[in-house]
């Protein structure tokens, strides 16, 4: 094995195989094994994929050892405490910060397309008024190719950059008319003088009959839940778009796969999760025995909201926004028994020996149902939240695919199934 090669032998047959090392800017070196079935007749079997990069990227880097997230090369911890959304989008888009003058175009731009068709306002009120907003999203965004069909020269830069834009501003439109459907409300148009977190829940909450006063520190929190959910790696909904991408389908139809993927309550439902099981624990005097239920291996109950797949140690966005949930709920003056239980939960989880031998922090999912409850986020909507940040995500790792030759995703199997058999009629079975 030499410092870019992995030599690797087929007992069999006594044949060999040099694969080349990729290295990239910084990670794990990763084998390209594309040469292996040609030369050696093998696939590699990896279910979930877990082990396999699947392409090469620039956007976002993470270390789960370390607890490091970075996007194009920036601390998530500098960019949660100095940026704001707006300028976190630029960034993931385009690949660099902007300047003074980049910015306010980059945002001129972005309010000029946060109306949507007024028809799509008539398509939302034709979904059943108790349908989940998730579904609504998912049916909308996909319907957007026959809105917006005009500019959709996939092998144009300018297109892909146009509908990039695009999705990035109104997909908080059409999730606050989605949710104002499901509360039986008139349409609340996008006010393009406010920012984006602010220009949100005006359309969620404003209504005609009084003045809608925003709450700083509710848009704060928000401003800084976008920027911490706006990209995560290769994760299964982006992974999704990609794979979506890959046979040119229009960003629109990718968009909208992206969002079903979200959807898994392993995904983007888990903060929904968090709530849900804060409902089981039920109260105060609960907490003990579920916690000795999360204990116990034997029991097939687990604590939502606590540990991470990829982050071994600490989630990184989960520290920031530790200290944002806290704030929200002192400002905003918030009683509320479910959050007593997140906090209890939350100290044990810090405090307990079994939960810091086993790494079971509370992760960003935790927090950020917390503070969507505090303010005022149906828990319905927590995931549709998940979307309009990480559609930020979806959008770049979407362009980057497609300004560079991109063969279709197609996965292999390992086929457990019959052997070659005869057909017989029906009469003789």
């Amino acid at each position: 094995m030499s410092d870019h090669h992995v030599i690797i032998k087929d007992q069999s047959s006594g044949q060999s195989l040099e694969l080349p090392v990729i290295r990239g800017t910084e990670g794990e070196p990763t084998l390209d094994i594309k040469s292996l079935p040609a030369s050696l007749g093998y696939f590699t079997y990896d279910p979930g994929f877990s082990s396999t990069a699947s392409c090469t990227s620039d956007i976002t880097f993470i270390d789960g050892g370390q607890g490091i997230l970075r996007y194009r090369g920036y601390p998530i911890e500098q960019l949660a405490e100095k940026s704001d959304f707006s300028e976190v989008a630029y960034l993931l888009l385009y690949g660099e910060l902007p300047s003074v003058s980049e910015l306010a175009a980059y945002n001129d731009e972005i309010t000029n397309h946060t109306m949507v068709h007024e028809q799509l306002n008539t398509f939302i009120s034709g979904f059943h008024y108790d349908a989940h907003p998730m579904a609504m999203m998912a049916g909308v965004v996909g319907s957007l190719a026959a809105f917006y069909h005009d500019k959709m020269d996939m092998d144009s830069s300018e297109h892909r950059f146009l509908s990039a834009k695009r999705m990035i501003a109104k997909m908080p439109t059409i999730a606050a008319a989605c949710f104002r459907h499901h509360m039986g409300w008139p349409t609340a148009y996008p006010k393009n003088s406010l920012n984006f977190a602010e220009r949100f829940l005006h359309m969620m909450f404003s209504v005609p009959t009084e003045n809608y006063e925003i709450d700083p520190v509710a848009a704060k929190a928000l401003d800084l839940l976008f920027i911490l959910h706006a990209d995560h790696e290769q994760n299964a909904s982006t992974s999704t778009v990609r794979l979506v991408g890959s046979t040119g389908a229009n960003p629109y139809a990718c968009i909208a796969a992206g969002i079903s993927a979200l959807w898994g309550p392993a995904h983007g439902g888990a903060n929904e999760s968090v709530i849900n099981m804060l409902n089981d624990i039920g109260d105060m005097s609960q907490v003990g025995k579920f916690v000795a239920r999360a204990k116990d291996r034997d029991d097939p109950f687990r604590l939502m909201g606590f540990g991470h797949r990829v982050y071994k140690n600490f989630d990184p966005r989960a520290s920031i926004i530790r200290v944002a949930a806290h704030e929200v709920l002192q400002a905003l003056g918030t009683s509320d028994p479910q959050m007593d239980l997140a906090l209890e939960l939350e100290r044990i989880a810090l405090e307990d020996d079994y939960f810091i031998e086993k790494k079971l922090y509370p992760n960003v999912d935790f927090y950020s149902g917390i503070i969507y409850k505090a303010l005022g986020i149906p828990m319905s909507m927590f995931t549709v939240m998940f979307a309009i940040a990480r559609t930020v995500g979806w959008v770049s790792q979407w362009v980057e695919q497609s300004e560079t030759p991109t063969r279709i995703g197609r996965p292999r199997q390992v086929y457990n199934g019959p052997s070659e058999r005869d057909y017989v009629p029906i009469k003789s079975r």
